[in-house]
């Protein structure tokens, strides 16, 4: 959505309540009277669109994940923990893009530990995803995946397949809950983790059906 630079003569005290709205909402001056003026005349801003898909992603795994107050409109900070020893924090950051061409964001997870034994399990079990993950999206003929892996965080783009807000958040929740389940069975030991992998990436290869992010 193209944006332009307009002059406009505004009341000081009109322009103080805006900026303490503005910084109530970790936004900007410009982006809030842009919203204002956008939902008086009915009109859908990218903060918008974004916030809604944040919203339907936070209904959708709030039994599972702890969203994490919203400071920016296009990020949004989920939090779980391992079901392993001392229950190590794994945050995920979902980061949309305010005008989406081939992706339509990203997609961060981290695992929060000193352990250099927890982060090794931690990079074996995504290597073990990204092969999955990238040879399953090859074959249906996907050829943009990209990723990044570095000690203890997994970044990937997620990407843009035309879908609307509704389902883009639930392609979205999908895949989180998906990754988490299959990373909750690895920690949970080889046993376990064996007895439930096929029944993981089937889930994966059916939403893929569905959706492709």
């Amino acid at each position: 959505m193209n944006r332009s630079v307009y002059s406009l003569v505004l009341m000081d005290d009109v322009i103080r309540s805006v900026d303490e709205e503005a910084y109530r909402r970790w936004t900007s001056r410009s982006n809030l009277i842009n919203q204002i003026l956008a939902e008086h005349f009915s009109c859908q801003t990218p903060e918008m669109r974004m916030q809604e898909i944040f919203e339907s992603v936070g209904s959708l795994v709030d039994s599972v994940f702890k969203v994490q107050q919203q400071r920016s409109s296009s990020l949004m900070t989920l939090r779980t923990a391992l079901g392993y020893k001392y229950r190590p924090t794994i945050n995920y950051k979902v980061e949309l893009e305010r005008s989406p061409h081939e992706h339509i964001g990203t997609l961060r997870m981290m695992i929060r530990t000193q352990s250099s034994n927890l982060i090794e399990m931690f990079n074996a079990f995504l290597i073990r995803r990204i092969r999955f993950e990238s040879a399953l999206l090859e074959s249906r003929g996907v050829q943009s995946y990209s990723c990044k892996l570095t000690d203890g965080c997994f970044t990937r783009a997620l990407l843009n397949s035309g879908l609307n807000e509704n389902d883009t958040a639930e392609a979205i929740s999908m895949y989180l809950n998906n990754l988490n389940d299959s990373i909750q069975a690895y920690f949970s030991g080889h046993e376990q983790f064996t007895a439930q992998i096929a029944a993981l990436e089937n889930k994966y290869k059916k939403m893929l059906d569905r959706y492709i992010i």
